[in-house]
């Protein structure tokens, strides 16, 4: 067992002692202790109070140290974005957001990113060398292994842009991209539900997607369009356009804009998906129904979902979240009647208790992954090693 796969074992949050160490790998106590000498050297693993004695000498505890570095979240909504400074171990340490369009292209966009990481940083009254990786969401699909956006939709500009190459020309660290539905899946799952293995976040706003996470692995697919909830067909929708160009599609007839354009065919005004959530908490009967049925359209794709995949959880975040019960009782409405028993036995749907929060915490939670990832931790004892050899060698 490398350095890498020991510290992996410090991740689960208790104190070890160097036996327990030894006991659980079947290294020798003298492996281990040179192992945490190096752990303690790189700064992720401090001393942690003292253990009980047995007689003697009391042995030392050590736990990860969760204050060893930062890492930086972003989110890049449509007309928003936030970002928010974390320890390894995700608590938030500082936050800003702006109002500013994902249309405007890359340029303005990643500009407010490089100002925010630097003021966050500054802010914490941190060295900016402590800073170790950003996680960065976006409102389209991302190609995860280079982090560019790949026709996305309503980023115009985006398209195969470089977004890890331009932060890392001001912040030579890891940037890891990935869509705004996936992170937020991580960060949901990392706040508020650790034990579950199987969940699938649906967010529901000027489009609609799902991030899955199955066995505990977040699900990407093959070219990580995975959850592409939105372009899937409904029934009794064939003569809607989709903005995609094809006819019938889910976000075409229960996204925000639609709800929108369906709320103010019934005499209301609204303009976003913002409006009708907020007619719907005025008690507006009409906005209620529409709601209602949107949660009908987006539960018939659901269901089939769930007899695919089998979650134990599933999760309605996003603007129209903010609907509450009216969009709840329809998903759940078509959900059970359309699900096998079987797969709807011990299911819940409920909506984000992250909130807001779910996207910074997630692209948080995917930098720190890769930060504390046992090769990442590996490579820098190595390197470690190889300047401690250099130093000797010119002492010598």
């Amino acid at each position: 067992m490398r350095t890498g796969e020991l510290f992996d074992l410090l991740r689960d949050g208790r104190p070890w002692t160097r036996a327990q160490l030894a006991e659980a790998t079947g290294l020798a106590r003298s492996t281990i202790t040179a192992r945490i000498d190096t752990l303690m050297r790189l700064g992720l693993v401090a001393p942690f109070g003292g253990a009980r004695s047995t007689g003697g000498r009391p042995p030392a505890l050590f736990a990860i140290n969760p204050t060893a570095k930062l890492v930086v979240g972003i989110d890049v909504g449509a007309t928003h974005a936030r970002a928010a400074l974390t320890d390894l171990n995700g608590t938030i340490l500082g936050e800003v957001d702006a109002q500013i369009a994902v249309a405007d292209g890359p340029e303005p966009v990643l500009a407010w990113v490089v100002e925010s990481v630097r003021d966050l940083v500054a802010a914490g009254n941190r060295p900016i060398e402590d800073l170790a990786a950003i996680g960065i969401g976006l409102p389209g699909p991302v190609e995860h292994s280079t982090g560019r956006p790949i026709n996305p939709p309503i980023m115009p500009g985006w398209d195969r842009y470089d977004v890890p190459g331009h932060l890392q020309e001001q912040y030579p660290v890891p940037v890891l991209v990935d869509n705004d539905v996936n992170i937020m899946a991580l960060g949901e799952r990392r706040r508020h539900l650790r034990d579950v293995d199987d969940l699938v976040l649906i967010k529901v706003a000027t489009g609609i997607g799902a991030g899955i996470v199955s066995g505990g692995v977040l699900q990407r697919g093959a070219q990580g369009t995975a959850g592409d909830l939105g372009h899937v067909r409904v029934p009794g929708a064939d003569d809607i356009l989709c903005r995609c160009g094809n006819t019938g599609c889910l976000e075409a007839v229960a996204a925000g804009p639609a709800l929108a354009a369906a709320v103010r065919a019934q005499g209301e005004s609204a303009e976003t998906g913002g409006d009708v959530v907020e007619l719907v908490r005025a008690g507006s009967q009409p906005a209620m129904a529409v709601v209602r049925q949107a949660g009908r359209d987006i539960g018939e794709v659901v269901a089939t979902m769930v007899n695919l995949i089998n979650p134990s959880v599933v999760v309605i975040g996003g603007q129209v979240a903010g609907a509450g019960e009216h969009l709840l009782a329809g998903i759940r409405e078509s959900v059970y009647h359309r699900s096998l028993p079987l797969a709807t036995e011990h299911l819940r749907i409920v909506t984000s208790r992250a909130g807001g929060e779910a996207a910074v915490l997630g692209a948080s939670a995917l930098a720190i992954e890769h930060v504390l990832s046992p090769e990442v931790v590996e490579a820098a004892s190595e390197a470690l090693a190889a300047a401690d050899a250099e130093a000797e060698a010119a002492g010598a």
